[in-house]
């Protein structure tokens, strides 16, 4: 209590409740791996060799899904591929023994600029995802970097996996895995089909508009997300990509409101709340991430077109100040 009021448990630091795992096979050899509100991975498999998606928070969160892998097949990953920068998407990827760490060069630049602050700014906001984090032997450096396209020949009649930047977004150095022979896309955290949207370190303005037409623009007809069940044929996805720049246009609308007509970031929160609560509220992540959402896009209607970086100490000023 704070002045005789209740005060809300800092970000998912009270989600202590473990999230029932699903492993589903979105195609021959295409795996997705989803647990609620967690962060979701995948796998696709070569002919000899597998590529995945994403890599967890520590090396024995990874093991755990790599042991459910290992029930439908035994071949060696190959290539690891990293959709973004964040911890909870990165520090468990020596699990993986992989020949190559994949990334975009941004995400291999925000890593030497903020990669031990958000380690630590996530361990604090999201404890329960971080499985023996003293496992974790240090931060994630990608190995192969590209700029716009990098493919991946899958073998025999398998296709192709062509990993693309569509645009900065949840972060500056987003990708997305596309498999168009499937037509499956594994879109990491750029679309929310059931959760609320992270855009604590976006840029917001851009993803709303060209990255997510990008996106759109593929045509995918089963589409993995950040968090929460895939989307399994046109429709959903579709539906995914149409409630995630709805998200973002609600929050860009009631804080830019607020901007322009001089109140406070605190008023500006509120604001958002209000917009965003009645549909989104009880979405995964919504309470937890508004605060850090409505921040970063405050800093953006400042002027400050470089996201700010996230220390533990900042984000429990932002929060006592917004919650």
């Amino acid at each position: 209590m704070v002045g005789g009021v209740a005060t809300k448990p800092f970000a998912s630091s009270a989600d202590l409740t473990p999230q029932d795992e699903q492993l589903v096979e979105l195609a021959d050899g295409v795996y997705a791996l989803t647990a609620g509100g967690d962060p979701n991975v995948g796998a696709i498999e070569g002919e000899d060799f597998l590529v995945c998606v994403e890599a967890r928070a520590t090396p024995t969160a990874a093991r755990r899904w790599l042991d459910l892998l290992r029930e439908r097949t035994d071949k060696p990953v190959r290539h690891l591929v990293l959709t973004h920068y964040h911890a909870v998407r990165t520090l468990g990827a020596s699990a993986f023994d992989a020949a190559e760490v994949i990334a975009h060069e941004n995400t291999r630049a925000l890593i030497a600029e903020r990669g031990r602050e958000d380690w630590l700014s996530e361990y604090g906001r999201m404890p329960r995802l971080f499985e023996e984090p003293a496992g974790i032997p240090g931060l994630t450096w990608p190995t192969v970097t590209f700029s716009d396209r990098l493919t991946i020949p899958l073998g025999g009649d398998r296709g192709e996996v062509e990993l693309r930047f569509c645009g900065r977004g949840h972060t500056a150095g987003d990708i997305v895995a596309w498999l168009p022979h499937q037509r499956i896309l594994f879109a990491g955290d750029l679309v929310e089909g059931q959760a609320a949207l992270y855009t604590g370190d976006a840029f917001h303005d851009e993803w709303a508009t060209s990255t997510l037409d990008r996106v759109a623009a593929l045509g995918a007809e089963q589409l993995v997300g950040g968090r929460g069940a895939p989307a399994r044929d046109r429709v959903e996805v579709d539906a995914a990509i149409a409630q995630s720049r709805h998200f973002l246009d609600e929050l860009r609308r009631a804080v830019g409101t607020v901007h322009v007509s001089g109140g406070t970031v605190k008023d500006a929160f509120e604001a958002a709340h209000a917009a965003l609560a009645p549909r989104y509220g009880r979405r995964p992540i919504f309470e937890h991430c508004l605060p850090f959402n409505v921040q970063r896009y405050w800093d953006e209607r400042d002027g400050v077109s470089w996201p700010r970086i996230w220390t533990a100490e900042r984000d429990r000023e932002v929060w006592a100040a917004l919650r």
